[in-house]
C-alpha cells in the first residue's frame, strides 16, 4: 500500500506558517521572518518514503487585498482549499477565529480532514489555551485542534504523524526524489527576498520583488546576477545605502544561505532597478511570475 497526498497550510500572515512548513518538510524551503506577508506564492515541500509521498504547501496569508499583488496572494491561499486532502489551518494564542470569517466559512464547507493547529503555546498558559482550543472548536467542529509551538518544534511530530495516518491510498504524484515544485532560480529570489525582510524597516521590503537574470552552473560554482525592483527612486536609494553597504550586507547574507541550500560556492551580483507601482501593474505581476487568473 502506498500513500500520498496534497496536504496544504493555510491561515493568517505573522502565526508560523512557514516555520511549521520547513519542520515538516526537513528542509529549508519557504522563507520564514518575523514580519507578516513575507510568502507570496504557494510553496511546495516534496516528503519521500518507501511507503508515500506527503506534498506539503505553504500559502501567503489570508488577508483583505489592497493592491494587485494581494489579490493574487489571497487566490493562492484560496486554491489550497480546492485540491487538499488534509488542510492545516494555522492560528496561534492570539489570533481570535472571526479574523476571517469568510475564508473559514470556505474552509467549514470542505469534505476532507482539517487539523487546526494553535501555534506560540510557549506564550500563554493552559487556562488561555483550553479557552481557544473551545474557540476553534466552535468554529470548525469537524476539526481536530493541535496546540503547537513550531519555535520549539513542541506537538509537531504529533502532527506529522496524524498527517500520515489521513493521507488517502494513492501513487507519487513526483519523482521520488524530487523536494520542492519550484526552479532554482526561485529560491534565489527567496533568498535575498528574505534578507531584504529582514535588514529594511515599513514599506520597503513589501515594494520589492527579485528577479534571477542569470543562473550559471558548473561543477564548482554558481555564478548569479539578480535584480532587486522596487517602486520609487527613494526606495532605490534605501535599498542600496550609503556608498552601497546596505546592498553589500543583503548580498553578503544571501550568498553565505545560497552556498548552504545549493552545496555549492556561489558568486552574486545584486543591481537594483525602479518599476513605479509595480505591485499594481498586471503587466509587472505576470512578467516577475505571478499567474494571474
Amino acid at each position: 500500500m502506498h500513500k500520498s497526498g496534497f496536504v496544504n497550510i493555510v491561515g493568517n500572515p505573522n502565526v508560523g506558517k512557514s516555520t511549521l512548513m520547513n519542520l515538516l518538510v526537513g528542509e529549508r524551503i519557504s522563507i520564514a521572518t518575523f514580519k507578516a506577508q513575507t510568502t507570496r506564492h504557494r510553496i511546495m515541500g516534496i516528503v519521500n518514503t518507501p511507503e508515500m509521498q506527503i506534498c506539503f504547501s505553504d500559502t501567503p496569508g489570508v488577508l483583505k487585498p489592497n493592491y494587485k499583488l494581494q489579490e493574487q496572494m489571497l487566490h493562492f491561499s484560496e486554491s489550497a482549499l480546492e485540491d487538499a486532502d488534509v488542510l492545516l489551518y494555522v492560528t496561534d494564542v492570539v489570533e481570535t477565529p472571526d479574523k476571517n470569517g469568510e475564508f473559514l466559512a470556505k474552509v467549514q464547507l470542505l469534505n476532507v480532514p482539517i487539523l487546526v493547529l494553535i501555534n506560540k503555546i510557549d506564550l500563554s498558559n493552559q487556562q488561555a489555551l483550553s479557552a481557544k482550543v473551545e474557540e476553534w472548536h466552535t468554529v470548525l467542529p469537524k476539526a481536530e485542534i493541535y496546540p503547537i509551538s513550531a519555535q520549539h518544534r513542541f506537538g509537531v511530530d504529533l502532527v506529522l504523524e496524524r498527517i500520515k495516518e489521513l493521507l488517502p491510498e494513492s501513487p507519487a504524484y513526483f519523482e521520488k526524489d524530487a523536494l520542492t515544485d519550484k526552479p532554482a532560480r526561485f529560491f534565489v529570489n527567496e533568498i535575498i527576498r528574505e534578507k531584504i525582510l529582514l535588514y529594511y524597516d515599513k514599506e520597503i521590503p513589501y515594494s520589492v520583488e527579485v528577479v534571477v537574470e542569470s543562473f550559471k552552473e558548473d561543477d564548482t560554482l554558481i555564478r548569479i546576477s539578480a535584480v532587486i525592483f522596487v517602486e520609487r527612486e527613494s526606495q532605490k536609494g534605501i535599498i542600496i545605502g550609503h556608498q552601497g553597504v546596505a546592498l553589500k550586507r543583503v548580498s553578503s547574507e544571501a550568498r553565505k544561505d545560497l552556498e548552504r541550500f545549493f552545496g555549492k560556492k556561489i558568486y552574486l551580483q545584486c543591481f537594483v532597478k525602479v518599476d513605479k507601482d509595480w505591485r499594481s501593474s498586471e503587466r509587472a505581476m505576470r512578467q516577475y511570475g505571478y499567474d494571474l487568473e
